[in-house]
């Protein structure tokens, strides 16, 4: 995953439903020298009887805010949606480099 171009990522999560799982993951496949590149990662538990639906936010430097639906898409998609638009950005830096 890259994480170059994201500035803060924000999910709520409730570790005890079947939902939940792809955003879990989401924030296991984060490096963990991600935060000291400027990532902001907010991450909020739900209890055991909470009906709230899962959430994962992303922002990026571009001003773009992603907000994924945790409940249908599987860890696949939510990766290659946030990689999509990080690959953009990365090819935009690229050709402002050159």
């Amino acid at each position: 995953m890259i994480t170059k171009f994201m500035t803060e990522i924000t999910t709520r999560i409730n570790p005890f439903c079947t939902s939940s799982r792809a955003t879990r993951l989401f924030l296991s496949q984060i490096p963990p020298n991600a935060r000291m590149e400027g990532l902001v990662v907010n991450n909020t538990t739900l209890p055991r009887g909470s009906t709230e639906k899962p959430m994962l936010r992303v922002k990026f430097k571009d001003g773009k805010v992603m907000d994924l639906d945790c409940t249908s898409s599987t860890i696949k998609g939510l990766t290659e949606e946030v990689d999509r638009h990080s690959r953009a950005l990365q090819k935009k830096a690229d050709l402002q480099d050159a």
